[in-house]
């Protein structure tokens, strides 16, 4: 592994930063799930009633308010810009979530849950690496979402609005009138929350080096494949490394496959779940934790794949198909089979032009 490069120093951030968040109050091996945290923010807005998943997480506010600060001041990546199959790139989010709430994660807390010990975490890790494969075959034969084409600055921060405008929906908790309020969980997950100051201080933080490095959790296994490129993978390493170093210091390791926290040992529909999710993640251009870095830089297509995502975990919970502790409910093959006829449709049919 080489020891210094943005991509590790990254990776690191997050495997010390999510499980101090964890210490602190959010759920255990949850530290920082940008799934889990935009299915609870759905939950806040009102796209689902599942009253334990409802709070809008700071640390994604954080996130998407570092990778603004990185790329003005930093990278000068401020690029405005989007249209590049906008309905497709929705879906593509709506489907991915349906996979994440399966294996109940996201790329990011599958890694971090192996750093805590998790080892129903494998076979999630196994998925998103074979639904990459699969995604690598459409690839070849000529698939593409096309080219995202520059936009005004004004079209450019309309995902930043909208993120302020979660920040001060947190702040102030406002109501938009009796029956329709902003949810805030008092039990469950959603109620398990470090302090808002310290997550939104950690979202800056990771916001700001995941945009410097250019990490990503999909094209650290991508790049490996097509060119032997191993600085992402480093980046991903380096996250399991730092995570199993700060939970055992934090006394937070546990090593196994039983009672592991917000987990299940459905370990088929886990890995099927990821393999979902590493087909959508792919296709749609990067883990969701891209994305939003993405949007910090004013890139509406991944505004649009994140919003997808939104969308997607609000008609998890509401239509029963995510998976629980206990895990999957009724509705969860076919809501993942419908998932992969979809990708396997748009992997087939979006050809480069």
């Amino acid at each position: 592994m080489k020891l210094l490069s943005w991509p590790v120093l990254a990776g690191s951030v997050l495997g010390i930063v999510a499980p101090l968040l964890s210490y602190n109050g959010n759920p255990a091996n949850m530290g920082f799930c940008a799934a889990c945290f935009l299915r609870d923010t759905a939950g806040a807005v009102g796209l689902h009633s599942a009253a334990p998943l409802q709070y809008i997480r700071p640390e994604l506010i954080g996130l998407v308010f570092g990778a603004l600060l990185s790329a003005i001041f930093f990278t000068k990546d401020f690029r405005p810009r989007g249209g590049s199959s906008p309905l497709t790139r929705l879906l593509l989010g709506f489907f991915a979530m349906f996979g994440a709430l399966t294996f109940l994660g996201c790329p990011w807390r599958a890694y971090l849950r192996l750093g805590g010990g998790d080892l129903t975490s494998l076979a999630g890790i196994v998925g998103l690496f074979v639904g990459i494969v699969i995604s690598l075959f459409f690839v070849k034969k000529g698939f593409s979402l096309g080219r995202a084409k520059t936009q005004s600055t004004g079209v450019g921060i309309i995902g930043i609005i909208i993120t302020i405008i979660l920040f001060v929906l947190l702040l102030t908790r406002f109501s938009f009138g009796e029956g329709l309020p902003i949810h805030f969980s008092e039990k469950g997950p959603g109620s398990q929350q470090a302090s808002l100051w310290l997550s939104l201080g950690a979202g800056l933080l990771i916001g700001v080096v995941m945009q410097k490095s250019r990490f990503c959790s999909i094209g650290a296994f991508r790049n490996v494949i097509l060119s032997r490129d191993m600085s992402l993978l480093n980046g991903v390493i380096a996250t399991v490394v730092f995570a199993t170093i700060t939970n055992l210091v934090l006394g937070q390791f546990k090593f196994g496959f039983e009672s592991q926290p917000i987990a299940h040992t459905q370990h088929f529909w886990s890995f099927l779940g990821m393999v979902l999710c590493g087909l959508c993640f792919s296709l749609g251009g990067g883990c969701p934790g891209k994305h939003l870095v993405h949007i910090g830089e004013g890139d509406n297509d991944s505004a649009i794949f994140v919003l997808g995502m939104l969308l997607g975990g609000g008609a998890a919970h509401q239509f029963n198909i995510a998976a629980s502790g206990a895990g999957i409910n009724s509705a969860t093959p076919y809501a993942l089979a419908i998932g992969f006829v979809f990708c396997i449709w748009i992997g087939l049919t979006r050809k480069v032009s």
